[in-house]
């Protein structure tokens, strides 16, 4: 990508309120994507739905508060707003129950947002989105008839995925993020006669068009495999506070970094750091400050 000018991305998928015990926080992980590289200076948008009701309004007011323009954020009046229970275990990490069906589900494009993925640098999208047929034929719309730059953030919620879905979704992308539990996964289910995590990356890509794969690996960091190079970072020491968001912030970290020109192995330090960050912090969209994520980096 040029650095001559703004980078341009647009997130594709769920806008939510994640609901914990009883305090509502605005989520989905496109939506957690796109806040975090707006916030590092990226001219990012999101393509959703909400629900013609106050949960929508309020997603609305919130989105538009945090900096994010929501004319590409449709109102259904047939399909409520997204909601998400969010259970936290001892560890602090998350298990989550989303109701269907949610606007978001129900995805329509239209000539205004056809455009803006035409006109942008980067569409990130996931596959929770593609549950249901209605979004994922507007999302296989935009996979097929751009040349954008296409990140994949696979996102396994059961039951909401199907192995045939997420090959395709796979095979559409420039760029594609796993956790190490859904890459293990995917490649076995995909017949990969491999153990490792860089085995099964390499694998992956010989199965699809992706130039680039990364995996997160909770505390333990992240693996990049990035022009058939492959970097690794071991991870960075916080205490956790909720496990949400927090491989949204590293992508939209990460995703920023690259295609800004910022070499691989910096890149990556600075999205682990990122995603060490907002986990330490209540919420999928915590407020971090550049200072605070190269703190992180040099404290270790």
């Amino acid at each position: 990508m040029s650095n001559d000018k703004k980078l341009k991305a647009v997130a594709f998928g769920e806008v939510l309120w994640d609901i914990f015990d009883n305090e509502k926080k605005i989520g989905g992980a496109p939506l957690n994507v796109a806040l975090r590289m707006k916030a590092l200076g990226v001219d990012s948008n999101m393509i959703s739905c909400v629900g013609n009701d106050a949960d929508g309004e309020a997603i609305i007011k919130e989105v538009n508060k945090l900096g994010l323009e929501t004319n590409t954020i449709l109102k259904s009046d047939n399909f409520p707003t997204g909601l998400v229970n969010v259970t936290l275990d001892e560890s602090k990490s998350a298990t989550y129950e989303i109701i269907y069906p949610s606007a978001w589900d129900k995805i329509i494009l239209n000539e205004e947002t056809r455009e803006l993925v035409v006109s942008s640098d980067v569409l990130i999208y996931g596959s929770l989105v593609c549950r249901d047929e209605v979004s994922r034929e507007a999302l296989e719309e935009l996979l097929n008839h751009t040349h954008t730059y296409k990140v994949f953030d696979v996102n396994l919620r059961k039951p909401h995925y199907d192995y045939e879905i997420l090959q395709h979704l796979m095979q559409s992308a420039n760029f594609i993020k796993f956790n190490d539990e859904e890459l293990m996964e995917i490649s076995a289910a995909l017949d990969s006669p491999y153990n490792t995590l860089e085995e099964n990356m390499n694998f992956i890509c010989s199965l699809t068009n992706a130039t680039a794969i990364c995996v997160t690996r909770g505390k333990d960091g992240a693996l990049l495999l990035w022009d058939k190079h492959l970097y690794e970072n071991e991870g960075y020491t916080i205490k956790v506070e909720d496990t949400v968001g927090a491989g949204d912030s590293f992508l939209g970290a990460l995703v920023t970094s690259l295609l800004n020109g910022k070499e691989p192995q910096a890149a990556l330090n600075f999205a682990c750091a990122t995603g060490a960050l907002v986990a330490g912090s209540a919420g999928g969209n915590p407020e971090i400050s550049i200072f605070d994520i190269e703190n992180l980096i040099n404290k270790n």
